[in-house]
């Protein structure tokens, strides 16, 4: 079995440890306190040495214990131990190799000093108060600035020793802010103003030392940044390349296990005791910087990221973790980056946990049951919700963006539909949660919070679920000497009958004269989208009409001549031929071209135009045509004649032909 030796003492060095001790090796880990030992997790094959090793006693430890390989992983400033680990291995014959961390980015009115002898001369040169957070150890050389019991406040980790060198340096007992880290921006931000500091002196401790934590806060405070400056090495390597070295040397596995979970609506209180124990025990966290503020223990690396992609890679890039837990808002079925993540991580042990939807918390709130509520999402999605709205009783709706939710209410009054009740949720869970009821017309002029939900109410849905909508709900003139042409209902009932159309169909309807089959389409594709082609002016403007008093807003008005104007429509599911200009065999290709599964249905009244539609027919798979005429009655005096309109052939044809 392999033996490795890790000198640690920092977050990287405990990190390593944990991912050694899940490999087939024996680990002597090598810490300076402790402190430094009660930080790393117990396990079979770890022996610790939880003191300060001399130089002599490393190379006897090397000779001793015949190492296949040391990794040197103490703090970027310890130059004495890393110089005694580098002779003593020399010496012994023992492979090493050193990982580092990265150094950060300061901002641009930071002042940076080689060592800890110039900081102290710049300090003395200073007014205000100061704020020092490189340690105990180098105290008593601080107490030389002026001033220095009244100046200086010293954060150090809350151990006996570090008290006692406090004291030994002359530090008031008020002055001494005794935590143990990681610090956040904000802890970093109440500390910088509760002791008015006008100085932060820190080293460059990277990532894992909460610099660019540090940087945020004294740049949020008006603090002044002093940096010493960090030793120069040229051979160190970071963490994540240190584990895939060893991997490759050692043909070490790593399998990474994944809890993907659901946090419910935001807050701690509102998540699962399963979704907060595996955020407790997670060696990585992922998500979202909100949630992460949230949900995050102290010590645990954080890694912010939303994108499906951006986690998958993140997760990539820690190879030293075991254990990853993806935080997902509210529920992971519902309306969750969980779909397009579980895709990306097929080399992982995957672990799904639900959570708290805002759909249920907020019903819950309202006291409302929501059983037969028709979820939608508008976050970050183009979706006209008056179509759902208009035809349910019940919807809730995710809402995303600034201004989102007032969007939402103005739509919904556009549509005609302001009288339906909308109860808005802000911040759900939050100290600070907010729920406003009132109808959409109320609530439109109305400011909301980005991150906001509601439920909406209609107590008259038009439950009508057929098509072939009355001619007379059309407009069709302009005037009465200029009526278009349009698709009569008979007609109309069965073409869309023949379309066979999903909720989420892509329809082109050339030829869209009123617009009465393209209204039809997109009452019937709520989740879909209706591309309206139409070349005559006086039809375009009463396609707009027609258009707004449905609402209907799935559907899109093309002003052209087809097939040109198609040329830029994205492929089509559908497609409904009411006129085509003597293009047919065009109109047809282009939509082939596009999609060669795609459903046509059209009408023909002349012989000329059935002929050619008849010709094509040869081209699919499935094609069918059939004869229709229909007859009204209109009165005649005392009595009622049936009077019979122009026969109408109306073709089905699916699917392109293979050529032999």
């Amino acid at each position: 079995m392999y033996k490795i030796c890790v000198f640690g003492g920092t977050t990287e060095g405990r990190e390593l440890v944990e991912f050694l001790n899940a490999q087939p090796c024996e680990v002597t880990a090598c810490v300076a306190t402790e402190y430094g030992q009660a930080l790393l997790p117990e396990a079979e094959r770890l022996t610790v040495s939880a003191r300060r090793l001399p130089a002599d006693e490393i190379k006897a430890l090397l000779t001793d214990r015949h190492f296949d390989l040391v990794i040197d992983a103490t703090h970027p400033y310890a130059a004495s131990i890393t110089k005694s680990i580098a002779r003593a291995c020399a010496e012994t014959g023992v492979e090493r190799w050193r990982l580092l961390r990265g150094a950060s980015d300061a901002p641009e009115d930071a002042v940076f000093v080689e060592s800890t002898e110039k900081a102290i001369e710049f300090l003395d040169q200073t007014e205000g108060n100061i704020l020092l957070t490189t340690g105990s150890k180098e105290l008593k050389a601080y107490s030389q600035i002026k001033d220095f019991a009244e100046r200086v406040y010293a954060r150090v980790l809350p151990l006996e020793d570090s008290l006692v060198l406090c004291r030994e340096a002359g530090v008031k007992a008020a002055h001494i802010l005794a935590m143990q880290g990681p610090f956040s921006e904000e802890m970093n931000t109440a500390m910088l103003r509760a002791i008015g500091a006008k100085w932060l002196v820190t080293k460059d401790g990277g990532a894992a030392g909460g610099f660019a934590e540090k940087a945020a806060a004294a740049a949020k405070t008006g603090v002044r940044l002093l940096v010493i400056g960090r030793p120069a090495e040229a051979d160190g390597i970071g963490l994540s390349e240190t584990v895939a070295r060893l991997c490759a040397r050692f043909s070490f596995g790593r399998v990474p296990h994944v809890c993907v979970v659901g946090i419910g609506p935001g807050s701690e209180a509102a998540q699962t005791g399963e979704v907060r124990a595996a955020i407790e025990h997670t060696d990585c966290l992922i998500g979202a910087a909100r949630m992460l503020e949230v949900a995050a223990r102290p010590g645990q690396l954080r890694v912010a990221a939303i994108a499906p992609d951006a986690i998958a890679a993140a997760i990539a890039a820690h190879p030293e973790c075991s254990n990853f837990t993806v935080l997902m808002s509210g529920d992971t079925g519902f309306f969750s980056g969980t779909k397009k993540l579980l895709p990306l991580l097929p080399n992982c042990h995957v672990r799904v946990l639900p959570g708290l939807s805002s759909m249920s918390y907020l019903c819950a709130r309202l006291g409302k049951r929501y059983e037969e509520a028709v979820p939608v999402s508008l976050h970050g999605r183009e979706h006209d919700i008056a179509a759902d709205v208009r035809a349910q009783e019940t919807v809730f709706a995710l809402v995303g963006g600034e201004g989102g939710m007032a969007k939402l209410c103005a739509r919904l009054v556009d549509a005609g539909l302001g009288a339906v009740r909308v109860s808005v949720g802000e911040r759900l869970s939050y100290p600070d949660e907010k729920i406003t009821c009132g109808t959409a017309a109320e609530l439109a002029s109305r400011e909301f919070d980005k991150l906001s939900v509601a439920l909406i109410e209609n107590p008259a849905p038009d439950a009508v679920v057929t098509h072939g909508l009355p001619d007379e709900v059309f407009l069709r003139e302009m005037d009465p000497a200029h009526v278009v042409p349009m698709t009569k209902s008979e007609v109309r009932a069965v073409c869309l009958s023949k379309l066979a159309l999903t909720e989420r169909a892509v329809c082109w309807d050339v030829g869209a004269g009123t617009g009465s089959v393209s209204i039809e389409m997109a009452l019937q594709a709520k989740r879909g989208r209706v591309y309206a082609v139409e070349r005559q002016e006086d039809a375009l403007a009463l396609l707009a009409r027609n258009k707004a008093a449905f609402s209907a807003g799935n559907l899109e008005i093309v002003s052209g001549t087809a097939p040109a104007a198609c040329e830029a429509l994205p492929a089509p599911t559908h497609v409904f031929l009411g006129g085509t200009a003597g293009n047919l065999n065009g109109i047809l290709d282009a939509a082939l071209r596009k999609n060669p599964h795609v459903r046509i249905v059209a009408t023909a009244v002349t012989l000329e135009s059935v002929g050619a539609l008849a010709a094509r027919m040869a081209d699919f798979e499935k094609a069918e045509c059939v004869s229709l005429q229909a007859a009204r009655a209109r009165t005649a005096g005392s009595y009622h004649l049936m009077q019979g309109q122009n026969p109408v052939y109306i073709f089905t044809m699916q699917k392109r032909r293979e050529q032999a």
